[in-house]
C-alpha cells in the first residue's frame, strides 16, 4: 500500500485523533478515541452547530473567489501553473482545495499541501491537503523541546497512521499557520480562546434537551374527592376517551383523587438564563471569526432588516474577514511556492465577480471621478491607487464638461 493511500485512509478516519492542549500544541492520545467528557477535544465543529455554521460560510465563501496566475501583468490561461491549480489532484477541483484549506485553517489554526508521494523535486505534478492534526514536526515528534532560536532548522514532518510516522520532508511541503505565540513551528487552534464558552454551549444544549424531554405536562386532568384503584383510574380514563375522543399530540390524561391537585411546572429563572447565555455564545463565536449576523442567516430584532442594511453586512463580511484572509493565503503562497521555484508567475484571487463587493467599488468608481472633476486627482493618481499602468495623458487635468485642457497661463 502506498503512502498516498494511508493518506487517504486516515484523513477520513476518526481514529487516532491528538489531543489539544492549552498552549496550542497537539499531541496524540493513547487509546485515540474521541474525547467525549471534554466539548473541545470532543469535535466543535460536529459539537457546536455555531462553529460548524461559521467555518462552513467562510470556508466556502474563501472558495468562491477565483485563484489565478498572472506573469507580466497578464492571466496565464494555459500551462503547468494553470493545470496545476485548475485540477491540484484527481480527487480534488480548485473549489475544494481552497475550501479545505480554509476550513482546516478556522479549526487547527493550520493547514497543509503535500506534493503527492511521487514528488522528486522541480515544480510539483499534483496539491493534496492533509490532515494538520495528523502532522508533527521533526522535534515534536523526538519530543524534543521547543527551540530557543525562532525557526531552528528542521527537515522532516511525519504523518501519523496506525502503523507509525511516515516522514515527509519539509522541501514536499506548503504550510498555511497562524501565528502562534507558543510554538514558532505550528498554527493556533482559533477555538483555544473559546473553549470556555463551547463547553457552556455544549452544557446548556444537554440541559435544555433534557428539560424538554421531562417536561410533560398532561394536557387534561380528571379530579374526584374519592379514594380511586388504579384500575378504576384506568377505567375512568378509558370511557372519558370513548365519549369524547383521544388526547392528540402524544399526551396523558391524568386521573387524581381524593385531595390531590396538579400544579404545572414553569421554568426557573436559572434555567432562563441558559437562552441568553447560548445567545452570548453565540455572538462570541460569530465575532471571533468575524461574521455579521447577518450573514449567518441571523435576523436580531434589535438590527434593521432593511436590504441595505444586509448588504452593508455581506460586503463588511469580505471587506474585514475574507480579503484578509485570502491576503495572507496570497503572500504564504508567494513565500512558499512561487518564490521557492524561482518562477515569473504570481498568483492572486480575482475578486471581480464577487457581487458583494461591486457596490464598493461603483462608490469608489464614482468618488474618483467626483475626485477627478474637481481636480484633487488625475487620472493616473487613480491607476497607480488601483494597481494599473498609468495613461500617457493621464497626468493632465481635465476640465468637465468642456474637456478644455489647463495649462500654466490659464485663467479659467
Amino acid at each position: 500500500m502506498s503512502i498516498f493511500s494511508f493518506f487517504r485512509k486516515h484523513n477520513k478516519s476518526a481514529d487516532n485523533r491528538p489531543e489539544l492542549d492549552g498552549a496550542g500544541n497537539l499531541f496524540f492520545s493513547e487509546n485515540g478515541g474521541i474525547f467525549d467528557n471534554k466539548p473541545l477535544q470532543g469535535e466543535p465543529y460536529l459539537l457546536n452547530s455555531w462553529v460548524n455554521i461559521a467555518v462552513n460560510t467562510i470556508a466556502r465563501n474563501v472558495a468562491r473567489a477565483m485563484f489565478i496566475i498572472e506573469r507580466d501583468g497578464n492571466e496565464v490561461k494555459s500551462g503547468p501553473l494553470f493545470d496545476l491549480f485548475r485540477r491540484p489532484n484527481e480527487y480534488t477541483s480548485r473549489y475544494e482545495i481552497w475550501k479545505e484549506t480554509a476550513a482546516w485553517w478556522l479549526l487547527e489554526g493550520e493547514s497543509f499541501w503535500w506534493f503527492g508521494e511521487h514528488y522528486t523535486g522541480g515544480l510539483p505534478q499534483e496539491l493534496i491537503v492533509l490532515n494538520p492534526r495528523l502532522m508533527r514536526c521533526e522535534y515534536e515528534a523526538e519530543q524534543k523541546p521547543l527551540p530557543s532560536v525562532y525557526r531552528r532548522p528542521y527537515r522532516r514532518w511525519f504523518y501519523q497512521s496506525n502503523l507509525g510516522l511516515i516522514p515527509i520532508l519539509q522541501d514536499e511541503l506548503i504550510h498555511f499557520r497562524e501565528w502562534n505565540p507558543f510554538n514558532p513551528v505550528r498554527g493556533i487552534n482559533p477555538l483555544i480562546p473559546l473553549a470556555l464558552e463551547l463547553e457552556q454551549d455544549y452544557y446548556a444544549n444537554r440541559a435544555n434537551t433534557q428539560l424538554l424531554k421531562n417536561n410533560a405536562i398532561p394536557q387534561g386532568v380528571l379530579k374526584t374527592d374519592q379514594v380511586i384503584r388504579p384500575e378504576e383510574a384506568d377505567a375512568i380514563e378509558k370511557r372519558w376517551e370513548s365519549k369524547f375522543g383521544a388526547v392528540r399530540a402524544g399526551r396523558k390524561i391524568a386521573v387524581l383523587g381524593k385531595g390531590t391537585s396538579f400544579e404545572a411546572i414553569t421554568l426557573t429563572p436559572d434555567v432562563c438564563k441558559l437562552f441568553d447565555l447560548k445567545r452570548w455564545n453565540l455572538y462570541t463565536i460569530l465575532a471571533k471569526y468575524g461574521i455579521p449576523p447577518r450573514v449567518a442567516n441571523i435576523y436580531d430584532k434589535t438590527t434593521s432588516l432593511s436590504g441595505k442594511d444586509t448588504a452593508e453586512q455581506h460586503s463588511a463580511f469580505w471587506k474585514y474577514t475574507l480579503i484578509p484572509l485570502l491576503k495572507q493565503f496570497e503572500q504564504i503562497l508567494e513565500t512558499q511556492f512561487f518564490m521557492r521555484f524561482g518562477l515569473r508567475e504570481v498568483g492572486r484571487f480575482d475578486l471581480s465577480d464577487i457581487p458583494e463587493l461591486q457596490r464598493s467599488e461603483d462608490e469608489q468608481s464614482n468618488r474618483d471621478i467626483a475626485e477627478i472633476n474637481a481636480g484633487l486627482k488625475t487620472i493616473n493618481d487613480v491607476l497607480t491607487e488601483r494597481g494599473k499602468e498609468p495613461k500617457p495623458w493621464g497626468d493632465v487635468w481635465y476640465r468637465p464638461k468642456s474637456l478644455v485642457p489647463m495649462g500654466k497661463g490659464d485663467g479659467a
